[in-house]
């Protein structure tokens, strides 16, 4: 009976040889060239897990994290920049692997003076792949219906971040912003993405369009073209590219009543997810009425997520990100949550966890 129940073990640890520390005949699975890999934000926001810098980088590489993102300068972006920015990071063995690029107003509402935007990002796309960047991730929301945000308690009297469309269905257009109905908004993400896609292919950058989170029906009366799955795989249509693809969010995929897993074997089979955001949720009723949860406790198999990940060999970056408030992160001077029950540090480990035994897990599966 000793010998038989001992079988599977040794098994697997022949294995996980191939894996293991040079002279240990054991040893975790670890992140390979084709596999998914860990990251956390790092820079000046809320939802960093440190600042921009050596000390950053050593937060993040104490949870077993070698990649990071952050928010992007402004336009126009120049290699030595970008340069400058990597090179604190690397000393620590940090890679930066993803950037947030914004700053395109006119181009997001065709408004005059957009061409001139678009230029300052193909500049930026250029200076990213000199530098060594893979992947640039952006939004093109007309409006983000945030106000409809608020914190529920989750077990042991954390902080859950809920989302309630009737609170918010009525608010008025922003001056600044105005109404765009969702044909503009196709129209408007096409001319960008048309003159924008094949500068991305020659600087050997992935763009990745971040869906519409929270994905309401309108948005403060404006049209939400990243709303709906359909309209995901409409966006990867424009232009047919590699370099024209999504930030795959199981947790928003889940808010509009998708499976993730068969979502996400949509778009990673035809090679178009450049990012993973990987949070699960709560829905009371799609698009409308959901909370943000612990990535353990959803209604997300967040392990069949990432065994889907590793079956398609995905190999880019996985962010598990959204931390629930808890009281470790609260009780230090100066916590300010990005979201309504939203976390910080504390939070963050705890996901690196999850999500780490979920990625080792998959792949010995």
């Amino acid at each position: 009976m000793l010998a038989a129940g001992l079988a599977p073990l040794a098994a697997s640890g022949a294995q996980s040889t191939a894996h293991a520390a040079p002279g240990m005949p054991f040893g975790m699975p670890a992140e390979r060239a084709d596999t998914p890999k860990l990251c956390l934000e790092v820079g000046s926001g809320a939802l960093s897990a440190g600042p921009f810098d050596e000390a950053g980088a050593r937060r993040v590489k104490q949870l077993g994290v070698d990649h990071v993102l952050s928010g992007g300068p402004r336009l126009p972006w120049t290699e030595d920049r970008l340069r400058a920015m990597m090179k604190p990071l690397a000393s620590a063995g940090v890679a930066l692997g993803n950037l947030m690029i914004g700053g395109f107003p006119n181009a997001l509402y065709g408004r005059p003076g957009r061409d001139q935007e678009i230029e300052e990002v193909i500049q930026s796309l250029h200076a990213a792949g000199k530098a060594g960047l893979p992947v640039v991730e952006y939004n093109f929301y007309a409006h983000r219906l945030v106000e409809g945000y608020f914190e529920t308690t989750g077990r042991g009297g954390a902080g859950m971040t809920s989302f309630d469309y009737q609170r918010v269905k009525d608010l008025p257009p922003l001056p600044d912003e105005g109404v765009h109905s969702l044909d503009e908004m196709w129209s408007n993400v096409t001319y960008f993405l048309k003159a924008v896609v094949p500068e991305a292919e020659k600087a050997g950058v992935r763009l990745a369009l971040h869906p519409n989170d929270p994905p309401a029906p309108l948005s403060r009366g404006s049209g939400q073209i990243m709303g709906t799955v359909e309209g995901w795989k409409r966006l990867v249509s424009i232009v047919d590219s590699p370099s024209n693809g999504i930030t795959f969010d199981c947790g928003v995929t889940r808010e509009m009543g998708h499976d993730p897993v068969e979502v996400c074997r949509w778009f990673g089979s035809r090679d178009r997810i450049n990012h993973v955001h990987y949070r699960n949720v709560r829905v009371v009723k799609p698009y409308e009425n959901y909370s943000e949860v612990f990535i353990d406790e959803g209604v997300n198999n967040m392990f069949a997520v990432m065994k889907e990940l590793v079956r398609l060999k995905y190999p880019r970056l996985v962010y598990p990100e959204h931390p629930r408030a808890l009281d470790y992160d609260r009780e230090h001077p100066g916590f300010h949550p990005y979201y309504p029950g939203g976390g910080a540090y504390a939070g963050f480990a705890f996901n690196v966890g999850y999500a780490r035994a979920m990625l080792q897990a998959a792949l010995e599966s």
